[in-house]
């Protein structure tokens, strides 16, 4: 699509979204892990090993997702290969709709829309919470296929039946897909507060055809930088600059991560670094462990996603190797296998009982140093492993939550750069 084309129809389609509540120069949401015992999705009955097998599988399923969205699978078209298992997803709660009806949808940097399941969906996946139905919405307008709003994303097409309305059609990976609707909604954020943020004429993805491995949640918030993500979508209430602080995962706190949106979400004051990235990737030129050096292949350095969705840091096999066998000779625990059967790196303890050396991410101008609470997970009870994995033969590098655990993370999607702040999450 043309330059002029492509601001043609952002103008149009901003000229339709409007605030039901303006006059706020940021605002704060709750961000929500699953496995936490405040979450309404926390199954007492699970096991800690059950649920960290299933963070883990997800985060090593994640990596087709990101490789096709940065280029780096010949796969394109209406077809993404993201795996929507929300294993290890921070979710938010909003509402849609007229009157509201409340929803719970993943919070993802790597995704560039919303959408959700809605009634009546044939087949529909398993969600536990009601579905969505845009009939009882006032508010609900379908997009007709002639609307600019249509042809301005790759993923969106006509009907084929009498209507033309405009769909989306979402085949992932793990052969999970969705089809449906694309809409505008009125949606709101934080519905049960005293001071909701509702926007509306939102474009939306309503799924009338799913199935797979979508569980807990109706689907997915995209962070990302595209004209219908929740960030562009929210104009200048945003100013496209949002940031996360995710407290650790299964913290004893019982305290829930924050997601900040325009002003509440500026990284500012000492210790804060930044760093330039384009769409969530950013140059990651070495990682180093104290006076040893690692330096990222070619290929790699320009191809780090500063990902929220992924658990495990994944990075090429050669520089993963060396960066095990340097943290294996530094630690002085016994060395189990993976009770997941996913990780190399494992051992019999706790995280508070490792003696761990301080791995430095040098980012192209801010260096992150990442405490044993960022590089190694408590898979178990009694065994603890290394938080990092081989991307076999990607050149991508993937940086994920436990690395981000206990930082505030912002990002200027406008300004192109990301900002790291070493912060108490369960204070801040």
């Amino acid at each position: 699509m043309g330059f002029y084309c492509y601001f043609v129809v952002l103008f149009l389609w901003f000229s339709r979204v409007s605030l039901i509540e303006s006059e706020k120069s940021g605002f704060s949401v709750e961000l929500m892990d699953p496995y936490s015992s405040r979450s309404i999705f926390y199954n007492n009955g699970e096991t800690q090993l059950q649920r960290m097998s299933n963070i883990v599988n997800h985060s090593i399923n994640r990596v087709h997702h990101l490789n096709r969205k940065f280029s780096f699978s010949e796969n394109k078209g209406t077809e993404t290969t993201l795996s929507p298992y929300l294993g290890s997803g921070y979710y938010i709660t909003y509402s849609i709709g007229t009157p509201p009806f409340q929803l719970y949808g993943v919070i993802d940097t790597g995704s560039d829309n919303i959408w959700f399941q809605c009634s009546p969906c044939k087949p529909c996946t398993n969600q536990s919470l009601p579905i969505f139905d845009p009939s009882k919405s006032s508010s609900y307008e379908n997009i007709p296929c002639s609307s600019t709003l249509c042809k301005s994303d790759v993923s969106n097409h006509c009907s084929s039946g009498e209507t033309k309305k405009c769909e989306y059609s979402y085949l992932y990976g793990d052969k999970t897909y969705s089809k449906g609707d694309i809409s505008i909604e009125t949606l709101t954020l934080n519905p049960n507060s005293t001071s909701p943020i509702s926007l509306r004429n939102v474009v939306i993805g309503c799924g009338y055809q799913n199935q797979g491995t979508l569980e807990y949640v109706s689907g997915i918030i995209g962070l990302g930088s595209k004209p219908f993500s929740l960030i562009t979508q929210l104009g200048s209430l945003a100013d496209g600059k949002f940031s996360y602080c995710l407290v650790p995962i299964l913290s004893k706190e019982n305290i829930s991560s924050k997601l900040s949106f325009g002003d509440m979400s500026v990284v500012s004051g000492p210790g804060t670094v930044s760093t330039p990235v384009d769409d969530f990737v950013a140059f990651l030129d070495a990682f180093s462990v104290g006076d040893q050096i690692l330096k990222l292949p070619k290929s790699s350095i320009a191809n780090a996603i500063i990902d929220s969705g992924s658990t495990l840091t994944r990075l090429p096999a050669d520089v993963y190797l060396k960066l095990e066998s340097i943290m294996a000779s530094s630690i002085k625990l016994k060395r189990v296998n993976d009770p997941t059967g996913y990780l190399s790196l494992c051992y019999k303890g706790t995280i508070d009982m490792l003696d761990a050396p301080i791995i430095t991410a040098h980012f192209r101008g801010a260096d992150v140093q990442l405490k044993a609470l960022n590089t190694f997970y408590q898979v178990d009870h009694e065994v603890v492993c290394f938080a990092f994995l081989t991307s076999g033969n990607s050149p991508l590098v993937i940086y994920g939550n436990v690395a981000q655990q206990n930082f505030l993370v912002g990002f200027d999607i406008k300004q192109k750069i990301a900002s790291f702040k070493p912060t108490d999450c369960t204070n801040h």
